[in-house]
């Protein structure tokens, strides 16, 4: 064991629990990471030495959101885990428990493994989807205190299941916990670098404008956050007091999706060649949002300026984003390099 410590990161394939891998090691951590199926090992080592030599502090362990099968052995001797895997909503299933359901359930498998190792602290990726009022409420600005109502009818399966699984994760640390607590982390939208072109599908956004994809801006408009911070929330999270028992909205700047588009012409050159300039009309967008099912679970948001804070997340770690023009850029750039576009 290293001076610092062991650490559990689950989902060291996916896009947060990458960079959450690369952080621990940038501070000297040794780090566990599970992935569903072990012949990704090799794609999660390729990732992560594109940004740290990891050594021999590195380990890669199967376990799946749905089995308990591996949950103990890839937590054992861990001092913190953090629980960054989850199913993503996109495009939204037909049954609901597709994402409930795993999400749910992974989240006590990690948690109830991570007690059983006698882990000091669990640190959970949630969303904003999980703070979130109601979606026919006007527009406003949320924070930790928000929960989101996974039984109002307007609730879409992917806010349901983070919201379940947050809540699941809460009860049973209350009832079983013991000497281990729990912090939450709740990302906006992600974007950010990639490191190969399997990435997140928050990265979609980008990666269709660059791509003309996208006929013409809609309005809509996200908070944005870099994928860096979160991982830097999420090690915050996992080693300060304060953070015990609490929730963290991270959270950067609200941009309209003309902002963005805005950003990527201003900044790229001919590689934002194909970046559109036009407003799309809402009627457009619902529209082919009949045909697209990644656009029809957007289209509500259509007008809206629904808002997160992340001045806790600030005050109580001193956690703070970085400018949204350098999420955008290199998160664009990332995606050329990969040969995404």
């Amino acid at each position: 064991m290293t001076e610092r410590g062991t650490v559990l990161v689950t989902g060291g394939s996916g896009y947060i629990g990458s960079w959450c891998v690369i952080g621990l090691l940038q501070q000297g951590y040794t780090v566990r990471t599970t992935v569903r199926d072990l012949r990704r090992e090799a794609e999660v080592r390729a990732s992560v030495g594109k940004m740290v030599d990891p050594g021999n502090r590195l380990s890669v362990h199967a376990a799946n959101l749905t089995s308990d099968d591996g949950w103990d052995v890839a937590a054992e001797g861990a001092e913190y885990v953090l629980h960054v895997a989850s199913p993503l909503g996109v495009p939204p299933p037909k049954d609901p428990n597709d994402l409930i359901i795993p999400a749910r359930d992974g989240a006590l498998r990690a948690l109830r493994a991570a007690i059983k190792a006698g882990a000091k602290r669990v640190v959970m990726t949630s969303s904003v989807a999980a703070t979130s009022p109601d979606p026919r409420a006007p527009d406003g600005v949320s924070d930790e205190t928000v929960w989101t109502d996974p039984n109002n009818p307007a609730t879409d399966a992917y806010a349901k299941s983070k919201t379940i699984a947050e809540r699941a994760a809460w009860d049973l640390i209350k009832a079983e916990g013991g000497q281990t607590s729990l912090a939450t982390v709740n990302p906006a939208l992600v974007l950010g670098p990639v490191l190969s072109k399997d990435f997140s599908d928050s990265v979609q956004i980008v990666q269709r404008l660059l791509s003309g994809k996208v006929p013409g801006l809609p309005r809509l408009g996200f908070n944005i956050v870099d994928v860096r911070d979160v991982a830097d929330l999420h090690i915050r999270a996992m080693t300060d007091p304060a953070a015990g028992g609490q929730r963290f909205i991270a959270a950067g700047d609200f941009a309209w999706m003309a902002d963005i588009a805005a950003i990527l012409k201003a900044r790229l050159g001919d590689q934002a060649a194909k970046v559109p300039t036009a407003r799309a009309p809402d009627i457009l967008l619902r529209l082919v949002a009949l045909f697209d099912t990644d656009l029809k679970s957007v289209t509500p948001g259509l007008g809206r300026r629904r808002t997160f804070t992340s001045a806790k997340a600030q005050n109580v770690l001193g956690w703070k984003p970085r400018p949204l023009d350098e999420t955008i850029l290199d998160c664009a750039r990332g995606l050329v390099a990969a040969g995404a576009i």
